[in-house]
């Protein structure tokens, strides 16, 4: 008996007949006065219709229980591959699966095998989606470099040549159409990388191609940026906003990640239930949070009626800012403001968020307190036991920030303060 009651069929006194092509050949097509079977032993054999149809068939048994399993017609199948399959069959066999299962389970693998696209997607839609921030970003780059060259292709016939000629297009751009993105290249392939082993652990599709390449093999690594804002550049952007040059979303966007020092995504996706203006808080969710922890900043007072002005204007959209828009538009919008404002060195939106902190400490508030604006995790000790949200500190260091930008932007003497600031 074979491992768990399963063995390759026999019978007794079976005939001991060898299969040859000269004798599928001379049978393949000529009626038959009756059905005919012909073995080649150990259940492989040949079933000869009245119409001379040949099929190769394996037969085999399941706990005593004959069983058989068609191989596929002559001469479509040669003798020697219907051979070979038979061999894998009794290899299967020999672990204890049931080769027609087994040879099922196979064929629609080979026939529906998963794609590059669709094992991307996979990730994207049972990880990436609840555990990436910047999961629209992530998406948009596989659309825009990845299906189109080989999205289609099986994964696992994929090979490590065809990943890198994508990533050669990225990093070195598509003249007259795209940028070289160097860096864009070594974010997609570790995206990917993540993607592929994600699929991998679950058993969806198996591929290490993408295993032993870095980013810096096909580009570069994002270089950690310490751009911060003069106060002529501030004072640029702000002075833009009071003239309403520019996009409404824009401005306000703007003037409220600088004012409070949040991420581009906590208010790109802030409702106004997040806003309380009797208590003058603001309450970013965990699903907004970069951390996925709460994140709770007082509503200094002179920001408190732009509040309430977003409202009237976007009260029944239900965002803050009057619609929902993706990552990468608001991304590419902002890389534009520094041109618009003729800097000459480029800017990001998250550049404001750098330019508040050190702004702010640089104004002497205390490291913990902006830290706790920031919406990071103190350290240590303090990470654990110390639950304090602060918000006297926080509101009194906002207070202090908004009366600085005001200063700046509406000095007393203008033209002698905005002057020797330019100078400076």
């Amino acid at each position: 008996m074979g491992v768990h009651g399963i063995e390759p069929f026999t019978r007794e006194n079976e005939p001991k007949t060898m299969l040859y092509e000269t004798t599928l050949r001379a049978l393949n097509g000529k009626p038959q006065p009756k059905l005919k079977e012909l073995t080649d032993g150990k259940g492989f054999g040949v079933r000869v219709s009245k119409q001379g149809k040949i099929s190769f068939q394996f037969r085999y048994k399941i706990y005593g229980k004959n069983k058989r399993m068609d191989l596929g017609g002559y001469p479509d199948l040669s003798l020697k591959q219907a051979r070979d399959v038979v061999d894998e069959c009794r290899s299967w066999l020999a672990e204890g699966h049931d080769p027609k299962l087994k040879r099922s389970m196979s064929r629609e693998k080979t026939l529906a095998p998963v794609t590059v696209q669709q094992a991307l997607e996979y990730w994207i839609d049972n990880y990436a989606r609840d555990n990436r921030t910047h999961v629209d970003k992530t998406i948009t780059q596989f659309q825009r470099h990845i299906y189109p060259a080989i999205g289609h292709f099986p994964l696992e016939q994929t090979e490590t040549r065809h990943w890198i000629e994508c990533f050669d297009r990225i990093r070195r751009g598509i003249k007259g159409q795209r940028k070289p993105a160097p860096v864009a290249a070594g974010q997609i392939l570790q995206n990917a990388k993540q993607a592929l082993r994600f699929c991998r652990v679950r058993r969806y599709a198996v591929s290490r191609e993408l295993d032993d390449l870095i980013a810096s093999d096909v580009g570069q690594k994002q270089r950690q940026k310490d751009r911060v804002l003069s106060d002529v550049e501030i004072y640029d952007l702000m002075h833009s906003i009071q003239k309403r040059e520019g996009a409404f979303y824009m401005r306000y966007l703007c003037q409220l990640l600088l004012v409070f020092g949040a991420r581009t995504q906590e208010l790109r996706l802030s409702k106004f239930d997040e806003w309380d203006l009797e208590r003058d808080l603001w309450t970013v969710p965990k699903d907004h949070s970069k951390t996925d922890k709460v994140i709770i900043r007082p509503i200094p007072a002179k920001v408190k009626p732009i509040i309430e002005f977003l409202y009237k204007r976007h009260g029944d959209s239900g965002y803050l800012l009057g619609a929902l828009k993706s990552g990468e538009t608001v991304s590419c919008s902002g890389g534009l403001l520094c041109k618009r404002l003729k800097h000459k060195e480029s800017w990001s939106l998250h550049d404001l968020r750098r330019t508040f902190t050190t702004k702010l400490n640089d104004l002497g508030v205390a490291p913990y307190v902006v830290e706790q604006l920031l919406g990071h995790s103190l350290g240590g000790v303090m990470a654990i036991y110390n639950r304090s949200q602060y918000l006297p500190e926080k509101l009194a260091a906002l207070n202090m920030w908004c009366e600085w930008l005001e200063l700046l932007v509406n000095p007393v003497d203008s033209v002698v303060l905005i002057n020797s600031v330019r100078a400076g």
